[in-house]
């Protein structure tokens, strides 16, 4: 059997890359299937942070961003953009955030915010990330976002293109990582901050820029005397021109020299600038690289951090050492070794001291420049031996995290032991599987940083059980980047210890991955590399479960007899070692090969044996996955009555356990076996919804399975213009996924309907071109779908 699909006709190879992208979109299909309208109502998101306190002056800057409201007034023409643009701590994020709150009325459908982290030291925040927080604002349920970047714009836009929004796109690097997040036309108004002129923006998208300078001398007195009005009285102006030089008149650093001014009203100013010049001297020395304003800001984040007590400036610069862009109490608790109640008490003086910001009730951030000093100060003033110890509390702390959630949501089970928490650490725990998701999505990004953060430290074996730990969530959400990401860097770091019991679960997760994204070839030559090493490993349990891995990637190929001699193995292993969830999955995956083999009887068998231990086992969500397929199987028996009530039966644990993926191919059951009772309306409904869910899903192959399906519904209907149209998106999407199976079942009905609608022509290239896509397979299924389209063929 070929790897990659033979090429079609040139007529076909048109048709399949002209018309089918005119002729229907999957978001905007004909025939009612469609994703979110962008009247649908929903909440109206309002994401602003707070503005800062006592902003001052910047007069003519609001000006320019208020006559920027102009135009957005004709819904017809693209976006408005403007560029804050400045150095950092020129106060670009609350001259944005200030103006947006006074305009803010004139945006009646909501505001939308994101940190960009552009210049973190970390990495910065993905726009796919960013992308899903803004749709779940706009209303859209977490399971029903789309998994891919492009799929999710589509859709941010297309809810956007009828809303007045206001979105601002904070500390923004590159036009790169905007462009994602740029609304199409509409009314909506986008502001950026940016150290970055951000040229190719104003150049190709007619955004507008205001390039913020530092404060007068006299508006950057009026900041220092706001603050600290209420704290100190009569200082000399002149002494606060000369703090607010030494400031560089920056208003980050502005704040954070008034707020130690407030806190030591007992000293005099000069005291105090005299200090900051010490300090500012010193900087200038050490810091010989850094454009002057740098080096001056910085020179008062030490004066600040120097006045700090003992337990606030060791927990500052600890926290320099997070392998992540924002944290919660416990994690930052880990990292201190002290309690959460402690540690929150300390986190409250940080904020205090404006080094810290405040995001939400248990969540922090800093500035990307706090940040940046924060990991400086760790390594200049805290021990290597404590460094490394601090460290490996807080990894230790997400991996035992994801430990306990994984175990509170039944996704899996762990098969290999856990090094004991630190002393000092304490493990989140969760008591219900909403809990324990909750955590997942407010720590994904920091789980993906602290497995990257424990290779880069050589912490290997907990770079590689985070990732190990994951897949059992990955295999469920399938958030395929983080999947790729995580386990590739476990992989490594199981081959930097030469840990070969590893090295095969994270191949074996891999394989996983490329399968469950449509890419079969790459996931079963993962899937082998991993049965390979357990001649070494001698652990038939992850063998046994290795073997079924490469048993679906098989089945999903139709290299079927290969299939059937990888799941005999498996069941065997899982017979010896008496494990009965291991038989059980396998005996589902034989019996789905018996039933492609034309084996429906037996097929049945093995199906109904492995629900019922699924059952008594209490794994629902491993049931289900047997009762869909057991669906098709009765379906092939004419037992249609009995596949409809499993398939609704199915429908209903699905919805409990909140598994969308599930969902998408039961509906895809319950559609053929209502167009098998003949009820092609109750078909359609259900393919739509299919539909939809595998397009937010993400995977490409399973709603190109769900369109060619929709396009059967539609023929029954005798609506055979529409039913092509749909088979020739599927075919075109099966071609781009280089699955020709699919494609040629897609192509065949394409002919079937184009025969039916009296363009017998065109149908017979159709046929022609499934037909020498068949060539390769000679199964059951294979030959019954090429007498099918010999004998149309003939009598056309």
């Amino acid at each position: 059997m070929h790897d990659t699909p033979p090429e079609p006709s040139e007529q076909t190879r048109s048709v399949l890359y002209g018309a089918a992208r005119d002729v229907v979109q999957a978001r905007h299909v004909s025939g009612g299937v469609h994703f979110h309208s962008a009247q649908s109502a929903g909440p109206t998101p309002r994401l602003l942070p707070p503005g800062v306190p006592d902003f001052v002056n910047r007069t003519d800057d609001l000006q320019h961003l208020t006559a920027a409201l102009a135009a957005t007034t004709d819904a017809r023409t693209p976006s408005a953009i403007v560029v804050i643009a400045g150095t950092a701590g020129v106060g670009k994020t609350s001259l944005a955030l200030h103006w947006a709150h006074q305009v803010r009325d004139q945006f009646p459908h909501g505001q939308l915010y994101a940190n960009l982290r552009g210049y973190d030291p970390g990495q910065p925040a993905r726009p796919h990330d960013i992308l899903e927080r803004f749709l779940r604002a706009l209303g859209v349920p977490h399971d029903d976002i789309p998994a891919d970047t492009d799929t999710r714009t589509d859709l941010y836009r297309s809810l956007l293109a009828e809303r007045r929004v206001l979105i601002v796109l904070d500390n923004a690097a590159t036009v790169t990582d905007l462009r994602p997040l740029l609304p199409g036309t509409g009314e909506c108004l986008t502001l950026i901050t940016s150290r970055s002129r951000l040229s190719a923006l104003v150049a190709r998208d007619g955004a507008r820029r205001l390039t913020l300078d530092v404060l007068a001398d006299p508006d950057a007195v009026t900041l220092l005397q706001i603050t600290t009005d209420g704290y100190r009285r009569g200082d000399d102006p002149q002494e606060l021109t000369e703090l607010a030089r030494l400031c560089a008149r920056l208003p980050l650093a502005l704040r954070i020299a008034a707020e130690r001014a407030s806190r030591y009203p007992q000293h005099t100013l000069s005291d105090l600038i005299q200090d900051l010049r010490d300090e500012s001297g010193l900087w200038e020395l050490l810091a010989t690289g850094d454009d002057d304003e740098t080096s001056r800001v910085r020179s008062v984040f030490a004066w600040s951090y120097q006045a700090l007590p003992a337990d606030a400036a060791g927990l500052f610069r600890l926290l320099g050492l997070h392998p992540g862009a924002d944290f919660c109490t416990n994690a930052a608790a880990a990292l201190a070794a002290q309690s959460p109640n402690r540690t929150r008490s300390i986190l409250d003086v940080l904020v205090g001291a404006h080094l810290i910001e405040q995001q939400a009730r248990d969540r922090y951030q800093f500035h990307d420049l706090l940040r940046a000093y924060a990991a400086d100060q760790v390594q200049h003033d805290e021990p290597v031996e404590s460094r490394t110890r601090a460290l490996l509390r807080v990894i230790s702390w997400y991996l035992h995290s994801a430990d306990n959630a994984i175990a509170a949501s039944d996704y899996g089970r762990r098969r290999f032991e856990l090094e004991a928490l630190p002393d000092g650490v304490t493990a989140a725990s969760f008591t219900t599987h909403e809990d324990a998701l909750t955590w997942y999505e407010a720590e994904r990004s920091n789980l993906v940083a602290a497995t990257r953060a424990a290779h880069t430290a050589g912490l290997h074996q907990h770079a590689w059980q985070l990732p190990a730990l994951l897949h059992h969530i990955y295999n469920f959400r399938h958030p395929f980047h983080e999947w790729f990401t995580t386990t590739e860097i476990g992989l490594a770091s199981a081959r930097a210890i030469n840990d070969r019991r590893a090295e095969a679960l994270l191949l074996y997760s891999l394989g996983k991955a490329y399968t469950q994204a449509n890419r079969h070839h790459e996931g079963l030559e993962h899937l082998r590399q991993a049965i390979a090493l357990h001649e070494h490993t001698a652990d038939p349990a992850d063998e046994a479960e290795t073997l079924c891995g490469a048993g679906l990637a098989c089945l999903r190929l139709r290299r079927l007899d290969e299939a059937l001699e990888l799941l005999h193995r498996a069941l065997t292993i899982a017979r010896q070692l008496r494990d009965r969830h291991q038989e059980a999955f396998a005996t589902h995956l034989i019996g789905w090969a018996l039933l492609e083999l034309d084996q429906p009887a037996e097929a049945l068998q093995h199906s109904q044996t492995a629900a019922e231990t699924m059952r008594q086992l209490g794994n629902r969500a491993s049931e289900i996955d047997v009762l869909v397929k057991q669906c098709d199987i009765l379906r092939h028996l004419g037992r249609l009555d009995e596949a409809r009530t499993v398939a609704q039966h199915t429908l209903t644990v699905a919805s409990d356990t909140d598994d969308p993926v599930i969902t998408a191919a039961a509906y895809i059951e319950l559609g053929r076996i209502h167009q098998d009772l003949h009820e092609p309306d109750e078909a359609l409904a259900a393919y739509q919804r299919a539909t939809v869910l595998q397009r937010r899903l993400g995977n490409r192959g399973r709603e190109a399975t769900a369109l060619d399906a929709t396009g059967l519904a539609y023929h029954q209907l005798g609506r055979y213009a529409e039913a092509a149209e749909f088979h020739l998106h599927a075919a075109t999407m099966q071609h781009e996924l280089a699955d020709p199976w699919l494609q040629a079942i897609a192509l065949t009905h394409l002919g079937d309907a184009l025969h039916a609608a009296g363009r017998t022509p065109e149908a017979l290239e159709s046929w022609n071109d499934a037909h020498h896509l068949l060539r390769p397979f000679d199964d059951p299924a294979a030959r019954k779908l090429r007498n099918h389209i010999s004998t149309a063929m003939t009598t056309s």
